[in-house]
């Protein structure tokens, strides 16, 4: 599988994809720099995947893993 998806690259080098990936294991990668300024917002690639991230959250198994964080505490 071949697939090409945009990412910003901070000055340290960290690497940040634009969009969710998922695979079913670990895989190469090869990375271009363009010599051009990321033309997104640091807020708008969140905004981006906020439909992504709701999809994976709000499943019944998701609330049930996070269940014992809204317990009322025992006196």
């Amino acid at each position: 599988m071949k697939r090409t998806l945009e990412a910003v690259i901070d000055q340290h080098g960290q690497v940040r994809l634009l969009e969710s990936l998922e695979l079913p294991e670990a895989r190469r990668a090869l990375v271009t720099v363009l010599d051009e300024v990321p033309t997104t917002l640091a807020g708008e690639s969140a905004l981006l995947s906020e439909q992504a991230l709701a999809e994976d959250w709000n499943r019944p198994e998701e609330d049930e893993a996070w269940s014992h964080l809204q317990q009322a505490p025992s006196s």
